[in-house]
């Protein structure tokens, strides 16, 4: 009876490892692939029951990883082309195996019955625990075998250090029994250890996740501010073609006016339809009607502060980002070089923004020089201030270039700052 128990035990536990090794790999289950791993659990099985009549038990527990842990693997590695993750599959699935046999350990020293209570006691758990662990717990594992290189050792390495640990002192040596003070400490420091970890990495991505979360709320608001000058500026410029249209009405107007000899009224009307045509005039820089809405707004604030503005643009109606990502960077750059030269201004210096603008293959590159005789501080190639409300129009800039896997670079030399642009 006692080696009934032990050997069916011995073949639940191998179902339980090579099941849950497999859910632990994210891949289509075809029924061939389910038939495959079917089979090499059956030759694994049966390689195990073969070390079993040809030595003992314990001689199984010694070649365990070559007879089990090692075809496993590589029965993994064929299915899934991943060797880190397959490894880390068969190490988990192991570190699991530990939750049966404490189960086990301590039904035991509550009820006794030695080791055949124990083997019956893991018999009796093991397929319960494996239906939740599939069920609950794989469904979690398997999307981090899609995450870098980096992050999946991260994730094996409690399962690695807790396989070597368990051959090292309890089965190729009696170091844990025998109650040897660094084997019965290391497993506690290994928790701790990885406690710590645990709590400083997730304080780092706590605070990088709040600074993305404040990244993109700034992002949907002056993207929303964005489309709002562009819609006000569109209504300016049908506006003005309605002026346009209207035209002949006008010419009505006016010669009535003149044949009455009413003048003055004729040219006070005069002036107020020129001032409302001229306020919502849109100069055509490029082709692109959303650069055009932007150049133009800007050109009229600069015009208002006395500033030289100036335009070189080559830009298609298509561009290979969204109209709202254009706008942000177009006016976040623009909006940065006005209030630089509105300071130079403000200090007597002359102020000039000159921007030029191109497509080629593919790629935009947009290059943005304002006069700043006043000193940038940079960081790591990026401007940074410690003014309060300030920084994040240069932040939104870096966000939509690298989104898009662009390049930009901040620069200032001879009075002038420099902004290139390349996506």
């Amino acid at each position: 009876m006692t080696t009934a128990v032990y050997l069916l035990n011995a073949a639940s536990v191998g179902i339980f490892g090579i099941v849950l090794s497999a859910a632990f790999c994210d891949m289509e289950w075809t029924r061939q692939r389910r038939l495959f791993l079917a089979v090499c659990a059956v030759l694994m099985l049966a390689l195990q029951a073969a070390f079993y009549l040809r030595w003992d038990g314990i001689m199984v527990k010694y070649a365990y990883p070559l007879i089990t842990h090692l075809p496993l693997f590589l029965v993994l590695f064929g299915m899934t082309g991943r060797g880190i993750w397959s490894l880390v599959s068969v190490l988990t699935a192991y570190l699991c195996c530990q939750l049966r046999r404490w189960c086990a350990l301590l039904a035991v020293s509550l009820l006794g019955g030695g080791a055949f209570m124990q083997d019956l006691v893991e018999l009796v758990i093991t397929f319960p625990l494996l239906y939740l662990l599939v069920r609950y717990v794989a469904p979690s594992v398997r999307p981090i075998s899609h995450y870098s290189t980096a992050m999946q050792l991260q994730f094996g390495l409690l399962p690695l250090l807790g396989y070597g640990f368990d051959y090292l002192t309890r089965i190729y040596t009696d170091l844990l029994s025998s109650g040897n003070q660094a084997a019965v400490e290391f497993m506690p420091f290994v928790c701790s250890g990885a406690y710590l970890a645990f709590v400083v990495r997730t304080t780092h991505e706590e605070r990088l996740r709040s600074q993305l979360e404040q990244t993109q709320n700034s992002l949907n608001l002056q993207v929303a501010q964005a489309v709002r000058e562009i819609d006000a500026l569109r209504e300016s410029q049908r506006k003005a073609s309605t002026y346009r249209h209207d035209l002949r009405h006008h010419l009505q107007y006016l010669s009535a006016c003149i044949e009455n000899g009413r003048l003055t009224q004729a040219q006070e009307y005069i002036h107020s339809v020129c001032a409302e045509i001229e306020a919502s005039k849109v100069t055509a820089y490029c082709e692109n009607e959303t650069a055009n809405l932007i150049f133009s707004s800007f050109a009229a604030r600069a015009q208002q502060s006395g500033i030289d503005f100036r335009v070189h643009a080559v830009i298609p109606l298509v561009l290979p980002l969204p109209e709202s990502d254009l706008c942000v960077l177009l006016s976040n750059a623009l909006e940065n070089a006005l209030h630089a030269c509105q300071r130079q201004k403000t200090a007597g210096k002359s102020a000039v923004i000159e921007t030029s603008a191109y497509e080629k293959d593919g790629r935009l590159f947009l290059q943005i020089t304002n006069s700043c005789s006043f000193p940038v501080q940079l960081e790591q190639g990026v401007p940074v201030t410690r003014e309060p409300g300030h920084g994040l129009g240069v932040r939104s800039i870096c966000a939509i270039v690298e989104q898009h896997g662009g390049m930009y670079s901040f620069s200032a030399r001879q009075d002038q700052f420099i902004l290139r642009i390349s996506l």
